[in-house]
């Protein structure tokens, strides 16, 4: 399961939200290692084992059921155990959210079904284009210019794609296809998000089960009337008598709740500049690694070359995003009473 933000969406909501940490100060330089480790082995681990499991099984809309099923009755059964905290869903929520979830899903679900036919590597490559879409369309519902670093990162990630998609030598048109048009629903969802506010008030393990519930009706009927079901389930049975796919298939269900949960304490006990650097280097180890497991890469210069200058772009855009965001909060807490800064 992916998730619902990118990293750095999903790092500015968690960056409000706060956990208690029974740590003295010792400790805290232990907790940090561990935050940070975990939250860029559980964010490499989901793309491969989703790529692993796509491999042998190819139903991806099966897959994604399940994914959201595992999703809300783990979120549902940690709330009734106390392990978390969620509140009760209830209509007015639910509408609000509907369109979000509709989006959010789509997103996944051709996500998953463009790893059936495009490597790692290039499947993260093409993910990298989503802040790119994000900026074209800001420019048709009156969003602020982005900055000339931010326009000039993103452009690097887009020449990067043109670049390595002309020496891929596996290249699969649906699998570009697929790959492209969840970067649109994911910009169409990130847009809704910000024009609407509609997950304003609630956290990200809330959005998680609330997403995940709202989705389970369609993601059912699509299963069900497309006759996909009827066949999905018996292969997935049978494939499950093997121990490494059945692992591979559990870790993929609960793999979007370990995201989530070790984003959400890597954002807490680090700070911002290290998540953001967490991240660059799960997306850099994430391409490099993509060659390696799993097979399905054709090495070829070209491909190589656009895939680096696609990474640099990426990481230059995280940098540049964090350093914006830098100079806001300290614009911000200038302008603030000096009695008032130690709350922010």
């Amino acid at each position: 399961m992916t998730s619902v933000y990118d990293d750095e969406e999903k790092a500015n909501l968690l960056e409000s939200q706060s956990i208690p940490l029974a740590v003295t100060p010792k400790e805290l330089p232990i907790l940090s290692l561990v935050a940070s480790f975990s939250y860029g082995f559980a964010s490499l681990a989901m793309v491969f084992l989703n790529k692993a499991v796509l491999q042998q099984y190819s139903h991806s809309m099966t897959l994604l059921t399940l994914q959201q099923a595992a999703t809300a009755f783990l979120i549902y059964f940690g709330g009734k155990l106390g392990m978390i905290s969620i509140r009760s869903m209830d209509l007015k929520t639910s509408k609000r959210l509907l369109p979000l979830s509709l989006f959010y899903n789509a997103n996944v679900a051709f996500a998953l079904a463009s790893l059936k036919g495009i490597n790692v590597p290039m499947y993260i490559a093409l993910k990298r284009l989503t802040p790119l879409t994000v900026l074209l369309a800001g420019f048709f519902y009156g969003k602020a210019r982005p900055s000339p670093k931010v326009t000039f990162s993103v452009m690097l990630v887009g020449l990067g794609v043109i670049i390595a998609a002309a020496g891929d030598f596996s290249f699969d048109p649906l699998g570009y296809a697929m790959a492209l048009t969840s970067v649109l629903f994911q910009t169409a969802y990130l847009v809704l998000v910000e024009k609407s506010g509609a997950d304003d008030g609630l956290s990200s393990t809330e959005l998680m089960l609330f997403n995940s519930v709202l989705s389970l009706p369609f993601l059912a009927v699509y299963i069900i009337g497309t006759g996909e079901l009827s066949f999905s389930v018996p292969e997935l049975l049978d494939k499950m008598v093997s121990w490494n796919f059945t692992l591979m298939v559990v870790l993929s269900l609960i793999m979007g709740i370990v995201l989530n949960f070790t984003m959400f304490l890597c954002t807490i006990v680090n700070s911002a500049l290290t998540t953001t650097i967490v991240g660059v280097l799960k997306g850099v180890g994430s391409t490099i690694l993509g060659f390696l497991l799993l097979g399905g890469v054709e090495v070829h210069a070209l491909n190589v070359t656009g895939l680096v200058i696609n990474t640099l772009g990426g990481i230059s855009y995280s940098f540049v995003k964090y350093n914006e965001k830098a100079k806001k909060k300290a614009l911000r807490l200038s302008t603030l009473p000096p009695s008032s800064k130690h709350l922010s």
